[in-house]
């Protein structure tokens, strides 16, 4: 009765303001995430704490990025999970991506065949990056780009370069418009894998690799 109303009030309310678990639903951020890892998303970030090059970010897809949601379920099953996922109690991820944050707006984000990823100019080391993945060939075989993020965007890509259709693959050669991705709709940042326990872990956001890169 009234102990659970306030728990599920409560719960709501964490989901809503703090944090909320999230599902991993392809590969593209192997192997740092792999397919069907749970993983926490803190909702304080963008807000009371700023993105940061490197953070692995949850989004809505605005953009239409997927051909068709992550998940099908039935209407019976959607009876039940639906509701669990509005208080919190599911992981949601049925029409939200997972990436790396690369660029923040303003940011010149670069990169030719055999070479490595730059921002503003600075060469980056990638330890995240899938082993053997170029750092700049896409799903589609895009290996040459040099955009400018667009204000009130940023510019995200998978840590499987080569199985991650990002913002490289949707950007169509429109200079960031398109490939990048609007503030606005990122839920948060994600900061632990929870589930499987074997591998519950934090998430950092590799500071060491974007320290070196001036602001634009």
């Amino acid at each position: 009765g009234l102990v659970v109303g306030v728990a599920l009030v409560l719960s709501m309310l964490v989901k809503t303001f703090l944090v909320q678990p999230f599902w991993i639903p392809s590969g593209s951020m192997e192997n740092t995430l792999v397919q069907g890892d749970r993983v926490i998303v803190s909702k304080l970030t963008p807000g009371p704490f700023d993105l940061k090059r490197g953070d692995v970010v949850v989004f809505a897809d605005d953009e239409h990025w997927l051909d068709q949601p992550n998940v099908e379920r039935s209407s019976v099953a959607n009876i039940i999970v639906r509701p669990l996922q509005f208080v919190g109690l599911y992981p949601e991820g049925d029409d939200h991506l997972i990436k790396r944050l690369i660029g923040l707006p303003g940011d010149r984000v670069s990169c030719k065949a055999g070479g490595k990823l730059t921002v503003n100019g600075v060469a980056l080391d990638e330890p995240y990056v899938y082993p053997g993945d170029s750092p700049c060939t896409d799903a589609g075989g895009e290996e040459n780009w040099d955009i400018v993020v667009p204000e009130g965007r940023v510019w995200v890509m998978g840590d499987h370069r080569g199985d991650s259709a990002d913002s490289r693959t949707h950007d169509a050669g429109s200079g960031g418009k398109q490939g990048s991705i609007r503030i606005d709709f990122i839920t948060g940042r994600a900061v632990a894998i929870v589930w499987p326990l074997t591998r519950m872990d934090g998430l950092g956001n590799y500071s060491s690799t974007f320290d070196k890169v001036p602001n634009p």
